[in-house]
């Protein structure tokens, strides 16, 4: 019954905005870290940006750092992903995730965080091209 539904994704130009949405339902939305994962033809599937349960704590990929932001709203059980400046090499289905582990590196210092059950969007297409 636990379900991820993605949307907004569409075809943006490059330089372009696009926010991605995630909707939850059938879960305790509140106890599982979030994540934002993308996958193109002939690459591996990699983590984008993840969220701690309360919103407090993010990470981003290195190639999306300053450019994307991932926000969450657990009374609206849905997990954003704002992408700016957005590139050629961002296209890519993206999926949400709920429960896969998340790591946030402060200094010395790091926090994880995952769940026993891990659920998966079924993805929604990201096309930046003119």
């Amino acid at each position: 019954q636990a379900q991820l539904v993605e949307s907004e994704g569409g075809l943006v130009q490059p330089g372009g905005s696009l926010r991605l949405t995630c909707a939850a339902s059938g879960f305790d939305f509140a106890n599982y870290p979030m994540s934002w994962y993308r996958q193109s033809p002939g690459k591996e599937r990699e983590l984008v940006a993840g969220i701690s349960k309360t919103g407090d704590y993010t990470t981003y990929a290195d190639a999306v750092k300053g450019r994307f932001t991932i926000s969450r709203d657990n009374a609206e059980r849905s997990v954003y992903l704002q992408m700016t400046d957005l590139k050629r090499e961002d296209t890519a289905v993206y999926y949400c995730n709920a429960g896969a582990k998340i790591t946030v590196s402060i200094g010395d210092f790091q926090f994880t965080q995952s769940h026993e059950s891990e659920y998966w969007g079924q993805g929604t297409q990201d096309t930046v091209s003119s």
